[in-house]
């Protein structure tokens, strides 16, 4: 195993300067902790006595008593005056943290055109600052801003720079690729260059994704001689993000032999990748390499066959090992291996000799190519699956529902929903009121229900999409619905296709209050509600 690298993350500064990412102290704080659970070296909490919010950060976090070192962000001192006059400065020494980033410029362009001073006070600058936080005992890390592109311009000023930090005492020098324009073999080639002139200080890196080269460029500069490297999680940064350290961590451990986090670390990856998205409430892409929900995910039937005998012949690294797991789609490319798969998943005893295995490809096939996805819908598969299996009797007659939607002038909309259904030979009719005829028509389903079915009072509805499946029709398109429900426990989705986008809701919610109940008890003991729509049973 080869030497031991620092991961340095700033979510919580760089990250979010991210357009749509905004959080509060308390999500700061409750990152920072689940950062330190996974195992990082460095947090960077954001720029103290900058706003409220991080004024507060500093003050509390201090109280999780976190294993991983808290940064403070800072720029060096204001040209033609002193350090320890400086109110930056001064404020990262009060914020009680054991380790400072001290930003400077390392680009001579930018030392003329945005600090509007001469080459030799722009070091002057740097050694002050960095020798008076040395003075405070602080450990220091200094981020020469646009290094590559500096160096690229003028590379005697761009490695005086570092020279002039290492001077100061600096713990850490770090290569910044500020714009996000330099490429890996550049990288590599720059950071040789300075690892050949630095004796004292450790030298990290910094890259941006703006040609989508950020982790790229993160590996070649530890290759070259790096030993910090700085990213966000999930990639979150400002324009088109910072190195994800998603992708790096596992990247430097798994593929290159770098010790990074310990190996019981680094299955709480996913788990932390996705936590960090709910706090930030930024959508995760299901793609993303490694804790993507579709990184170990396997739709074709060739694919699904072969892993079934062997991991390794669809997969580059086992998925437990980044705290993520396999996947089997079954979709209109799905063979018998799918079924069979998703079937063993979901604790369905399927015989691979029935015809019902045949039939239910044959159905989903129809289904798809319909415009149904059982892709992002699997409480909906289930169902079929088991009815297919004979395992779902019938819980409710579907009879009726009806929709009243009123608006009057200078009034806000009505919706009013009535369902008619039969539950042991009862004849029910409710009706109910909602925000929106689908709310209306899942609170009067539930208001039919409720008294046969209590357990439903834990359910509630927790996101609802809509997607025009042919737009050549207008109005008259076809559209699927997708809802996610969830309980104090677990979440499912379901679908629904439909012309009609209220009749769409209506079989994506029977869907869902259906596996809510067969998942309340025993699933033997409880029978099928009849789906609207989906040609399942007969009505």
């Amino acid at each position: 195993m080869s030497k031991a690298l620092s991961i340095f993350d700033t979510t919580l500064r760089d990250g979010t300067q991210g357009e749509g990412i905004s959080l509060s102290a308390d999500d700061k704080l409750k990152i920072a902790k689940k950062l330190d659970q996974l195992g990082v070296h460095y947090i960077e909490g954001g720029i103290p006595g900058s706003n409220n919010k991080d004024i507060e950060f500093f003050k509390r976090v201090q109280e999780l008593k976190l294993q991983a070192k808290i940064t403070a962000f800072g720029s060096t001192r204001r040209k033609d005056s002193l350090a320890e006059h400086d109110a930056n400065l001064k404020r990262m020494i009060e914020s009680g943290v054991q380790a400072a980033t001290l930003v400077g410029k390392s680009w001579d362009f930018h030392v003329h055109t945005a600090l509007q001073t001469t080459l030799e006070e722009n070091l002057a600058m740097i050694y002050d600052s960095i020798a008076y936080l040395k003075r405070q005992g602080l450990e220091v890390i200094f981020d020469a801003e646009h290094f590559f592109d500096g160096y690229k311009n003028n590379p005697e000023y761009a490695l005086s720079v570092m020279a002039k930090a290492e001077a100061a005492g600096a713990d850490w020098l770090v290569m910044c690729d500020t714009n996000g324009g330099t490429m890996p073999h550049e990288v590599h080639d720059i950071v040789s260059v300075l690892a050949g002139r630095v004796t004292n200080s450790r030298l990290g890196i910094h890259t941006h994704n703006d040609c989508e080269l950020a982790v790229a460029n993160s590996l070649s500069a530890v290759r070259a001689g790096a030993e910090q490297i700085q990213g966000t999680m999930n990639g979150y940064g400002e324009r088109c993000g910072n190195a994800n350290l998603c992708s790096i961590i596992p990247n430097l451990q798994l593929k290159l032999g770098y010790q990074v986090l310990e190996e019981d670390q680094l299955k709480q990856l996913t788990n932390t990748a996705r936590y960090i998205s709910e706090i930030a409430n930024v959508y995760m892409p299901v793609n993303q390499p490694y804790v993507g929900t579709a990184a170990f995910a396997h739709k074709g039937g060739i694919h699904v066959s072969a892993i079934l005998r062997d991991s390794r012949t669809y997969e580059h690294v086992a998925p437990e090992t980044v705290g993520n797991r396999q996947r089997v789609l079954v979709s209109e490319l799905a063979g018998q291996s799918n079924v069979l798969s998703k079937a063993q998943e979901m604790g369905i005893a399927f015989d691979p000799e029935n015809e019902n295995t045949r039939e239910v490809i044959a159905k989903i096939k129809d289904l798809e190519h319909q415009g149904y996805q059982f892709e992002g819908a699997d409480a909906s598969l289930e169902l079929l699956l088991r009815q297919a299996n004979g395992d779902l009797k019938e819980l409710f007659v579907f009879e009726s529902f009806k929709m009243l939607v009123e608006k009057s002038a200078g009034k806000p909309v009505i919706s009013e929903a009535f369902v008619k259904l039969n539950i042991d030979g009862n004849s029910i009719y409710t009706a109910a009121e909602g925000n929106g005829p689908v709310n209306a028509l899942d609170n009067a389903l539930r208001k039919a229900l409720i008294t046969y079915y209590p357990a439903l009072q834990e359910i509630h509805l927790s996101d609802y999409k809509v997607r025009v499946l042919d737009d050549k029709d207008a109005t008259a398109s076809k559209v699927r619905v997708l809802i996610e429900s969830r309980n104090y426990e677990n979440s499912w989705s379901t679908v629904g296709v439909s012309g009609n986008v209220i009749e769409a809701s209506w079989e994506a919610l029977v869907d869902s209050l259906r596996y809510a109940l067969i998942g309340q008890t025993k699933r033997e003991d409880y029978t099928e509600i009849p789906s609207a729509g989906r040609g399942l049973v007969n009505h």
